[in-house]
This record gives structure tokens, C-alpha cells and sequence, in this order.
């Protein structure tokens, strides 16, 4: 049977993952699966990688590492992630994903020259991305939590934005309709954008930013939610 596979690039911090779990047990929740829906492959532990043939659907995580790094594992997932474009697989980016994805086909990958994005953000769909078969299930303007330094500079030459807002040009985009990156994180609630800026607080206070100003910024909602189930419902249909 083809699997849904989460690719696991890193781990939170430990304080985070006695609370909240880590970035798989993020997207499970978030997503509305059970243990039994998902594989899990940790790359950073050489695991490896799964064969076209078993794959329903991917879903590449969030990481503490930077994509410039190019981490032979890194440098090995991005070679694999190449090779899904011609199978129509789905394939879902988020943040350390959608980054990689932008280098692997061919984007530039940096940090970002404002520096650090944290907080909840307000987004905008591009019109690409009002009839985008993953994007679509959200409004125009919708919220996103955001903890990133690194961006896609440059997309890839056949990418299509989808998102955006004013500080990060590439909150969203495709390739080839079926391999999506997300800048934001659609797994985090909350209480994990919180634990985030608190996890931060000494780096992020030393460039300057004010911690009450970014903890004010916080508020739940459910569009990573609706995001996640909607690529959990792409998945399905695909097999």
C-alpha cells in the first residue's frame, strides 16, 4: 500500500519536544492523522529513503539546520526530491522543505537580508494561488506562524507564487502541480509559535527585536490545519 511519508530533517528544542512532541508528531496532530497514516524517515539519521513505488504522498519537515550547509543529507534528499517530479507524487515543503525544494529545482537559497521572521504574519494568496489546488482551501488573507532565517531568494525557473506578503516574497509556491513549498508553518499552533520566541528569546533580543512586540503578534487559528488536511485529501486521491 502507498504510505504517506514524513521526511524529518531535525529536531525542536527540548523544551519544545517535552511539551509539544517534535516536527512529525507537529504535522500528525495538525493534520488529523493517526500513527498508522504516516511513515516517518529520518534522514539526519541515514535512514533511508523510500522507493517511488510506495509512495502516496511526502511531506518534508521543518529543520534547525541551514540549507546552505548542504548537509550530505541534505544534499541527498534534495537528489531524491528531484526525482519525484516526473511520477506526479505530492510533495509538501514546510519551511526547511520549501527552502530545500527551491534550491533542489533549481532557486537560490540565503538568509533572508531583514533577518529573522517570527510570530504570526498576515499572508496574501497571489492569483495563482485563489485556484491552486492546495492553496485554494484557504482566504485570500490568511494567518501563518513564521520562525525562519533562511528564505528561497530566487524561486525555481518553472515555480508559480502562490503566497506572499510584504517582508517574505515566497510564503508559498509550486512546481509542476503537485510539489508544493510552504515558507510558514501550517503545523505549529499557537502555543509552539510562542515556545519558539521564548527558545530564541537571547538571539532574537541581541539583533534587536522586542520579544513582547513578537509574542503580541501570536494568535491561533486553524489555516494550517485546513492546509494540511487539504494535501492529507490530495494524497488520498492520488493513490
Amino acid at each position: 500500500m502507498k504510505m504517506l511519508y514524513i521526511i524529518k530533517t531535525g529536531t525542536t528544542f527540548p523544551a519544545i519536544l517535552k511539551q509539544y512532541g517534535d516536527f512529525e508528531e507537529f504535522i500528525i496532530r495538525q493534520a488529523d492523522l493517526d500513527h498508522q497514516q504516516a511513515v516517518v524517515i529520518d534522514v539526519t539519521k541515514n535512514m533511508p529513503l523510500p522507493k517511488t513505488r510506495q509512495l502516496g504522498g511526502v511531506i518534508i519537515t521543518g529543520s534547525h539546520s541551514m540549507v546552505t550547509d548542504r548537509e550530505v543529507w541534505s544534499v541527498t534528499l534534495g537528489q531524491w526530491l528531484r526525482t519525484l517530479k516526473d511520477p506526479g507524487i505530492p510533495v509538501l515543503g514546510i519551511c526547511y522543505g520549501h527552502q530545500l525544494l527551491g534550491q533542489a529545482f533549481g532557486g537560490e537559497v540565503g538568509y533572508h537580508p531583514d533577518g529573522a521572521e517570527m510570530g504570526t504574519v498576515g499572508i496574501s494568496l497571489t492569483e495563482k494561488g485563489w485556484s491552486d489546488p492546495l492553496l485554494n482551501c484557504l482566504p485570500a488573507e490568511f494567518c501563518g506562524h513564521v520562525a525562519h532565517s533562511q528564505t528561497v531568494l530566487k524561486l525555481p525557473p518553472n515555480a508559480v507564487l502562490l503566497a506572499r506578503n510584504e517582508y517574505e516574497h515566497h510564503q508559498a509556491f509550486s512546481l509542476y502541480g503537485h510539489i508544493w513549498g510552504v515558507q510558514f508553518h501550517p503545523e505549529f499552533n499557537a502555543g509552539i509559535t510562542h515556545a519558539y520566541i521564548e527558545a530564541q528569546r537571547d538571539m532574537l533580543l541581541q539583533k534587536g527585536y522586542d520579544i513582547k512586540q513578537l509574542h503580541d503578534t501570536v494568535r491561533e487559528h486553524e489555516y494550517g490545519k485546513q492546509l494540511l488536511k487539504r494535501f492529507v485529501e490530495i494524497v488520498e486521491s492520488s493513490r
